[in-house]
């Protein structure tokens, strides 16, 4: 298809530059990018954060402009509906917001902000049709709903009505993407449209748009860090760094004959599924530039440290005139495990499933209905406020999003030494001397404990949460989604760092995610969630290399695998729609039946409604 010479490319990218103007001179965004995209072809721009990759994706939007950036050379061809190429790098913003949406659709990252959280998701959706299509109020609607059930939302006539907040991040994710096809564009530029999702609606999402893309033609322009949604999306692969194009070829070639140090050196640092088959225990990955470093597996002890009996967390729903409690979203419902120490259990399952809720339910952030927390001989259910607050010295959360859960007006050095003060667990300068320590362990240099929050990368910014769950020396740390938002080699060193630390401290992590790869690489036992129960738990081998329950084996079928010889395809994902986890105040529901398939490895006998 390449080699045809009749082909004319929808949008030709060619010696882009772009800077932004700073207090310290112009940056340059992107020094000098050349691409070409083709109809019905997915062109997937590869790098870290920084490398300039949707700087280029906004700059073919001349959204650009509006981020403080300008396009300071180059030329951005683009060959729209009525024929006849034209210069977006030219274009008049009057006529760019007739091709935005209308030809030229674009799917971002953050789906919360893509929103207006003031409107409701069908006042969003009918918009662009009643602009672009000149659609009637009716048609809008109807077309809207369709776009729902393309894009496989449940209950889509009530998400219609729904405001963006009441949807959890997959739904909003594709509200996004159904908003961004409504006018069916000739061109197509996601970036990062699967990061925060799991892996059950992204094979769904990535098969969807690779459904559509076959039957409308549509051009897709993929950005993403994410080397397995690489090999099981694009036809060709350019590959960034630091503002420049340092490899492109098509997705065989990047894969199975990498050129470029960089582009090694991404493909070393991806976890694949699989690569752990035949090995007892975790073990820390082997990166490019580390060659020398020992792997040593990580055993831990049979000494229990943790054990939670039928813990359930359940979250009122009112309605009505009066504000009644009418109906319970079913979060956690009557879950049962146990933690050793120096071990890894990981959570997995998707979004909405209840693991999130269970981690907080662990340290009471969020109160249980009933059961069980054990954790190092102590009642944790029992204790009052002032000696909880206590037990919290040994229990401590890493979160997902690291910005967030840290204070953009404290300094860093600040933030770590936090709880140290809070407990007093050190005084004077036996405190700094900790701090210095814990920025040594999590490999960050000490001049940036004078740094504030926003002055560092996403993955800088984890290292720093790592550092401060660590100050008290915990016995167990809850690690919510604690690497999904960072890039795949800073992913990999995250990790490592974690297991390393495991090793050295005896450390226990409850590891709450939805990638597989990287919960194959961390886990000693893995738990399968789905719709607030555990479905399957066991050693990570038995759920992963011979997976009982139906739920798993979908969740497994569903994991892109970082080759592109092994794509899956659309017949392979048969998931069933998920149901409400919403039950009325009288609902009861069924006790927990299980059955043993191995010592140690069981699957839940009661429906669990998958």
């Amino acid at each position: 298809m390449l080699d045809a010479p009749k082909i004319t490319p929808i949008a030709q990218v060619k010696g882009l530059r772009v800077e932004f103007q700073t207090k310290d001179g112009p940056v340059v965004g992107v020094e000098d990018v050349s691409f070409d995209i083709n109809p019905g072809e997915t062109v997937c721009v590869v790098g870290e954060s920084g490398s300039g990759k949707s700087v280029s994706s906004l700059s073919l939007m001349r959204l650009v402009e509006y981020g403080g950036g300008t396009i300071a050379g180059g030329q951005l061809l683009f060959d729209g509906r009525e024929g006849g190429q034209i210069d977006l790098a030219t274009t008049d913003q009057s006529k760019m917001r007739h091709i935005r949406g209308n030809e030229i659709g674009m799917i971002f990252q953050e789906p919360m902000t893509a929103l207006n959280p003031v409107f409701t998701v069908g006042r969003q959706l009918t918009e662009g049709l009643r602009i672009h299509k000149s659609m009637t109020k009716a048609q809008a609607e109807a077309r809207a709903l369709e776009l729902l059930k393309e894009v496989r939302i449940p209950e889509a006539e009530r998400r219609l009505q729904q405001y963006p907040h009441e949807l959890s991040g997959g739904m909003r994710q594709r509200v996004v993407i159904a908003m961004a096809l409504a006018c069916e564009p000739r061109l197509l530029i996601a970036d990062e449209p699967t990061t925060a999702l799991d892996v059950t609606i992204q094979a769904e999402i990535l098969a969807l748009m690779d459904r559509l893309k076959r039957e409308t033609g549509t051009a897709v322009m993929f950005i993403t860090h994410d080397m397995a949604v690489v090999a099981q999306m694009a036809d060709r692969v350019v590959v960034m760094f630091r503002g420049n194009k340092v490899e492109e070829g098509t997705v065989e070639q990047i894969f199975e004959n990498p050129q470029h140090a960089y582009t090694k050196a991404l493909l070393a640092a991806v976890p694949k599924l699989g690569e752990m088959t035949g090995k007892a225990y975790p073990e820390p990955m082997k990166l490019l530039g580390q060659e020398g470093k020992e792997i040593k597996p990580i055993k831990g002890t049979d000494e229990v440290l943790l054990t939670v009996k039928n813990l359930t967390t359940r979250f009122p729903v009112t309605g009505g005139f009066f504000r009644r409690h009418i109906a319970n979203v079913h979060a956690v419902e009557d879950i049962s495990f146990t933690i050793n120490k120096g071990q890894t259990l990981s959570l997995v399952g998707e979004s909405g499933c209840g693991k999130s809720t269970a981690g907080r339910s662990i340290l009471r952030l969020v109160e249980p209905n009933s059961g069980q927390i054990d954790l190092g001989g102590k009642d944790i259910m029992a204790l009052n406020q002032r000696d909880l607050r206590t037990a919290r010295l040994d229990m401590q959360m890493i979160f997902q999003d690291p910005f967030a859960s840290l204070n953009p007006q404290m300094q860093l050095s600040d933030q770590v030494a936090e709880p140290i003060h809070n407990f007093a667990t050190l005084k004077g300068d036996a405190v700094a001397k900790r701090v210095e320590m814990l920025f040594d362990r999590v490999e960050l240099p000490r001049s940036f404990m004078r740094r504030f929050p926003h002055e560092l990368s996403g993955g800088q910014r984890q290292r720093v949460a790592i550092a401060r769950a660590l100050a008290l020396n915990p016995k167990l740390i809850i690690a919510d989604e604690a690497v999904s938002a960072l890039d795949v080699s800073v992913q990999a060193q995250v990790l490592n760092l974690m297991m390393e630390l495991q090793a050295e401290m005896e450390l226990s992590f409850l590891f709450i995610s939805h990638d597989m790869a990287v919960v194959e690489r961390v886990s000693h036992y893995v738990g399968v969630m789905y719709l607030g129960r555990i479905v399957e738990i066991g050693p990570r081998a038995a759920v992963f290399e011979n997976p009982q329950h139906a739920y798993t084996q979908a969740l497994m079928k569903a994991v892109p695998i970082a080759d592109p010889r092994k794509r899956k395809d659309e017949s392979e994902l048969n998931f069933k729609p998920i149901p409400s986890p919403i039950h009325p105040v009288s609902y009861k529901p069924q006790p927990t039946v299980w059955k043993q398939i191995t010592p140690g490895h069981e699957i839940l006998m009661t429906d669990s409604g998958y």
